[in-house]
């Protein structure tokens, strides 16, 4: 048995005896909800890196001399205060997507700085 919740038995695939179906296919249908969030913050990234360059990452610097780490803080800084101030509407729901994009950014930017990759 595995650590996970699945593990492979004679090539059949079943849940953990901790899990009842009904369980097993909440944690199905959530996973498959995070594949396609992921799958459209991918697509996001990929279209503000067009629009923008990779400016997030490697800013031009004319105004500000920061890195590209505390850059990002600010841009996260200022999503926080936004949903502070307006609350999660429909009005500001892109912002948790930007917010999530930002944030992993700053991974990249904070791995980049440790020399990670």
């Amino acid at each position: 048995m595995s650590d996970g919740i699945w593990f492979q038995d004679d090539d059949t695939t079943r849940t953990d005896s901790l899990y009842s179906k009904k369980d097993t296919k909440i944690i199905l249908d959530t996973l498959s909800e995070v594949k396609y969030l992921l799958s459209e913050l991918q697509d996001l990234l990929e279209e503000k890196n067009k629009a923008y360059g990779d400016s997030a990452l490697n800013p031009i610097r004319l105004f500000s001399k920061v890195g590209a780490a505390e850059a990002l803080r600010v841009r996260i800084d200022d999503k926080l205060s936004r949903i502070k101030n307006k609350g999660i509407t429909p009005d500001t729901e892109d912002s948790l997507m930007d917010l999530i994009g930002y944030l992993v950014l700053l991974k990249i930017a904070v791995n980049r700085e440790k020399g990670a990759y």
